[in-house]
């Protein structure tokens, strides 16, 4: 994808301060101010899904992280994005089947095998959830994500587990 120039560049930038700042209304204006040119572009799109995640707009988030995952196939954030956007629609079922074909397409990534974790965990499914999230320990940090884990709450049935990893 091409490299996004002035002024969009700074647009965008100025809307992930704002996101981190939690001024949703700011970044929201800074976004509505980038080019048609850049409007897919997967950083812009990237920051509209933080919008509309951080608005709970979860329909909207999904929509978005959609044409993430189409304009940028090789981009890991929107295939994470609209997973979770399904997962808070509670079709985790199918947050869990879109996040599948992400294990191969990137194979040194952590938080893929951790939220499909996540998602059969709420599915019920604790033996395929814990093997997900010994994938996810074996491509990342250990203890890192053993602490996460132990805090998410998507992960409660399965913290006498992780508490022995």
């Amino acid at each position: 994808m091409a490299e996004m120039d002035y002024p969009d560049r700074h647009l965008v930038n100025a809307a992930i301060g704002w996101l981190d700042l939690r001024a949703v209304a700011e970044a929201r204006a800074e976004l509505t101010l980038v080019s048609p040119a850049h409007a897919f572009h997967s950083d812009t799109l990237a920051a509209w899904w933080r919008v509309h995640a951080a608005e709970q707009e979860w329909d909207e988030a999904l929509r978005v992280a959609e044409l993430q995952v189409m304009s940028a196939p090789d981009c890991m954030s929107g295939w994470v994005d609209r997973s979770y956007s399904l997962h808070e629609l509670r079709r985790t079922d199918e947050a869990l089947e879109a996040l599948l074909p992400a294990v191969k397409k990137f194979p040194e990534a952590s938080l893929i095998p951790y939220n499909l974790a996540c998602y059969a965990c709420k599915l019920g499914h604790p033996v395929e959830a814990h093997q997900w999230l010994l994938k996810a320990i074996a491509r990342g940090e250990k203890e890192e994500i053993k602490e996460l884990a132990l805090q998410d709450p998507d992960l409660a049935s399965l913290r006498e587990e992780i508490a022995k990893l």
